[in-house]
């Protein structure tokens, strides 16, 4: 029992840094209406900076109170320039855009963070005592008590702030109904900027004081934001008591948790505990706060309309497709072996994007799980040849029923919410994936891979080594490349035909208005559910074809910041418009417009830094200027120059009788 204590003790150190992420999530609710995904990068960036500060990494070092001040005197400036670069800019856009602007700020200062100070861990200088205190019987370190204490302390201000004084009616007030708030003479926007000040250097100082503890990391200390949500959600995005209790129970049950893999009646393989157990349940904590307390999350009342961009129908298909069908499949005959690898690698990840056109901008939710699905059926395509034997078409026709069911499985757990709140279980579930499926050396590829034999029909290889080549006589085979051509250009028309479907028309209500759209008739359950399976299958086709592509299947090539980057990416070109998908496809990582930046313009060793630095900062502009992304915006004046007149307007789906 003295053990379990301690444990428990011994998690408060990350769970005093999750509660003070998770009350940081609350606060940038409650002034901007936004889930804060770049919470944990905001962490990051601080233990980064006092680090540097107190080893002289740019200058003199300075003391430890000198680095203190001057790190959280950047955090507010950090602050005030996220304000007024994605908040208030987007005062008037819809919640969807909000979410993704989070994600571009994410991107952004992940990137700028690896950069500057490199891919690996650091040490921080500790700030906090490094002796130990006997507590109930057990020796704990003092640093991970007084952070709690610190925690506690810093959210037990805030909430009496909000509770007390003007400033915390002015912010409830304005969450409430900001017209009201205007008309008494508040200014929104000025409430949002002091309330991100407030969670900026708030959570700064917390990762200053934790950094030592829990070490300072550009790929761990943002997903420090899954737990947080969690915790966030079990407070309604409201109560900064509750995200506080909750952030330090859910490091205290995580420590435990640990605690117990050690133990001999825990499962495990081969003597080695499986990997990701922590990041499993944290998406089983969402799913259960999103099921107990969905339909009583908070939804902001706000002065301005919430506008979504446009869905330009898409006339004349075959005549448009054909001649790029044909420029393409000559390109993959004539082309260098390197620059018809990049363009395979970008028809098969435009079938990815294509998946994201149609929950977000069809739907109107933002689900970031498409390329941990990708993963399972590409995973599944291996285990299922190794294992058993199967190969194509079996293989990958189950590996793609099982993503499918996966990601509608997924998808459930949000139905009970309205709006944009999908993104927090995809997260965690994307996060889960990767970490418990597939860094498992049983179920998935471990640290070495999975292999996986190139697809033959009737003995014919049509994989990446066929017999057949190219001009140039070299590997890859423009075959697969024609056959990635096809699925690619299926997978395309099929999208712009659903949006033209009576299906596809009741996407575009419930992404307009769900609760419009069921007085209507549509069952916008079932539309969800649909839409998650149509999603999931395209990303499970992706997958496959990956792993065909490359012949072994790798955890590195789905992890959550390549994702977010595909999200980000697809909304700056067009969210709504398949061609942003194909546009984003070939700029993904081993596609074509990368590996042009990598040969003549950006240094090769860091070009997945730059692109995320490109996309990162694109996504901000295109916000601010392109709201509707660039494709979106273009065709959008072309098509009022050619009529004269707005015929972007979503079609209301059919009504249904009613029997009586």
């Amino acid at each position: 029992m003295d053990t379990v204590f301690l444990f428990a003790l011994l998690g408060l150190g990350t769970g005093a840094l999750i509660a003070m992420i998770a009350v940081g999530v609350v606060l940038s609710w409650r002034g901007s209406g936004t889930i804060n995904i770049a919470a944990g990068a905001v962490v990051m960036v601080a233990g980064y900076l006092f680090w540097s500060l107190r080893t002289g990494f740019f200058a003199p070092a300075l003391t430890t109170p000198a680095a203190i001040v001057v790190t959280l005197l950047a955090m507010a400036l950090l602050a005030v320039m996220v304000e007024f670069a994605a908040v208030k800019p987007l005062r008037s856009a819809s919640p969807l855009a909000k979410l993704v602007a989070s994600i571009g700020v994410l991107l952004l200062l992940q990137a700028v963070v690896q950069l500057v100070f490199g891919t690996a861990p650091l040490n921080s200088p500790a700030v906090l005592t490094d002796s130990v205190v006997e507590v109930g019987g057990v020796t704990v370190p003092v640093a991970q008590l007084i952070l709690a204490a610190v925690v506690v302390l810093i959210s037990t201000a805030l909430a009496a702030l909000y509770r007390f004084t003007r400033f915390g009616i002015a912010t409830r007030a304005a969450s409430e109904s900001e017209r009201s708030a205007v008309l008494a003479g508040l200014s929104p926007s000025s409430i949002s900027l002091a309330n991100s000040v407030l969670a900026y250097v708030t959570a700064g100082f917390v990762g200053i004081l934790a950094a030592s503890i829990v070490g300072v990391s550009a790929s761990t200390l943002p997903l420090l934001v899954i737990p947080a949500l969690a915790a966030a959600l079990f407070a309604g995005f409201s109560s900064i008591g509750i995200a506080c209790a909750a952030g330090l129970l859910i490091g205290m049950a995580e420590s435990l948790l640990s605690y117990a893999s050690t133990m001999a009646w825990f499962p495990t393989q081969d003597g080695i505990t499986p990997p990701g157990l922590q990041q499993l349940a944290e998406f089983l904590l969402i799913v259960i706060a999103l099921w107990w307390k969905g339909s009583t999350l908070p939804q902001r009342g706000e002065f301005v309309g919430r506008s979504l961009p446009a869905v330009p129908r898409q006339e004349h298909l075959l005549r448009r497709v054909g001649p790029v069908f044909v420029v393409g499949a000559i390109a993959l005959l004539v082309l260098p072996a390197d620059l018809r690898q990049a363009i395979t690698t970008g028809l098969v990840a435009t079938v990815l994007c294509l998946s994201f056109i149609v929950i977000m901008g069809y739907v109107g939710q933002l689900s970031v799980v498409q390329l941990a699905l990708a993963g399972f059926a590409a995973f599944a395509v291996s285990r299922l040849g190794t294992e058993f034997g199967l190969g194509f078409p079996a293989a990958p026709i189950i590996a793609v029923l099982a993503a499918t069911a996966l990601g509608v499985g997924i998808g459930a757990a949000a139905l009970r919410v309205r709006g944009v709140t999908l993104v927090v279980v995809t997260l965690a579930a994307a996060v889960a994936i990767e970490q418990f499926v597939f860094a498992n050396s049983e179920w998935g590829g471990g640290q070495t891979g999975a292999p996986v034999a190139s697809p033959t029909l009737f003995g014919f290889n049509f994989g990446p080594d066929s017999g057949l080549r190219g001009l140039d006589g070299a590997l890859p085979s423009p075959v697969f490349g024609l056959v990635a051509l096809v699925v690619a250009t299926l997978a395309y028309m099929g999208v712009v035909y659903l949006r033209n479907s009576d299906l596809g028309r009741q996407m575009l209500a419930i992404r307009s208005n769900e609760r419009a759209a069921a007085a209507a008739g549509v069952n916008v359950r079932t539309v969800k559910i649909v839409a998650f399976g149509i999603t999931s299958a395209l990303a499970g086709v992706a997958g496959v074809m990956y792993a065909y592509q490359f012949g072994t299947v790798s955890a590195n090539s789905y992890g959550i910041s390549v994702a977010l980057t595909l999200v980000a990416s697809v909304y700056v070109l067009g969210v709504t418009l398949p061609q942003g998908a194909v546009l984003a496809g070939f700029g993904a990582i081993g596609s074509v417009i990368p590996l042009i930046l990598q040969k003549y313009v950006l240094p090769a060793d860091h070009i997945s830094l730059y692109v995320q630095l490109l996309i990162g900062g694109g996504l901000l502009l295109q916000l601010r200027f392109f709201p509707d992304g660039l494709l979106v915006s273009r065709s959008i004046k072309k098509e009022r120059k050619t009529t004269g007149i707005d015929t972007l307007v979503p079609e209301l789906p059919r009504m249904k009788s009613v029997r009586t």
